[in-house]
C-alpha cells in the first residue's frame, strides 16, 4: 500500500480514539461486566480457552485475532480514505478512530447475552461467559497494536504475520479468527468435530 504516511494519527485523532475506548469501558461496566477476572487477580497471559479465566486477563489465544482486527481495519481505512479519497487527505488521519470505534462496538456486542449464548452454542468456546472489562480494554489495545503494525510494516510482512497468527492459534487451540467467524455465522459440523477431537470443544 502506498501513502502509508498520511494514515498516521494526529494528537486529535488519537485523543478521539482514546475517548471512544473509555466510553466502551463505561458501557461495559454499566452492562454489569466484571472489571477484572472474578478469580480476583490479573494475569498477563492465560493459555486455557475453556475455563473460567478465558477472556478475563490481558492476553490469551484470542489476542492474535484482535491484532489481526487492527490490520484489517487499517486496510479498510486505507481503502476508504486513501484509495477512494473519501473525505480528502486529512480524513485518512481518522483511520485509527474508525478502527477503535469498530473494535469498541464489537466488544460491547460480544458481551451481550445473545452473542455470548451464540459463542457457547456453536464455537469452540463452550465455556465462554463473556469478557472482563480489563480483557475488552486490552483487546482494543491489541487491535490498536495491529493497526500500528500495518501502518509501519510492508504489506507482505503484515499479511505474513496475520497468517502466522492464524496458523499458530489453529494448531495450538484449534481456533482462530477465521474459524470463529465461520462458526458464528455458518456453523460447520466438520469443524466442530475437528475442534472437539482436539479437546477444545
Amino acid at each position: 500500500m502506498k501513502q502509508k504516511g498520511i494514515m498516521i494519527p494526529t494528537k486529535r485523532t488519537f485523543l478521539v480514539a482514546l475517548a471512544i475506548a473509555i466510553v466502551a469501558v463505561i458501557v461495559l461496566l454499566a452492562m454489569g461486566r466484571p472489571p477484572i477476572c472474578e478469580c480476583g487477580y490479573v494475569k498477563l497471559w492465560h493459555g486455557q480457552i475453556n475455563d473460567a479465566g478465558n477472556s478475563q486477563h490481558i492476553a490469551d489465544w484470542y489476542t492474535p485475532s484482535h491484532i489481526i482486527h487492527g490490520m484489517i481495519f487499517y486496510a479498510l481505512g486505507w481503502w476508504l480514505f486513501v484509495r477512494r479519497g473519501l473525505g480528502g487527505e486529512s480524513a485518512a488521519r481518522w483511520g485509527i478512530v474508525l478502527a477503535v470505534a469498530l473494535e469498541a462496538a464489537w466488544e460491547v456486542l460480544e458481551n451481550t447475552p445473545m452473542v455470548i449464548d451464540r459463542f457457547r452454542a456453536v464455537t469452540a468456546n463452550f465455556g465462554y461467559s463473556g469478557d472482563s472489562v480489563l480483557n475488552s480494554a486490552a483487546d482494543i489495545g491489541w487491535m490498536s497494536f495491529g493497526f500500528w503494525l500495518a501502518l509501519r510494516l510492508p504489506v507482505k510482512v503484515t499479511v505474513a504475520l496475520a497468517i502466522i497468527g492464524e496458523v499458530v492459534a489453529a494448531l495450538v487451540v484449534r481456533d482462530n479468527l477465521t474459524l470463529n467467524v465461520i462458526m458464528l455465522l455458518f456453523p460447520i459440523e466438520a469443524i466442530a468435530e475437528w475442534q472437539a477431537a482436539g479437546g477444545v470443544g
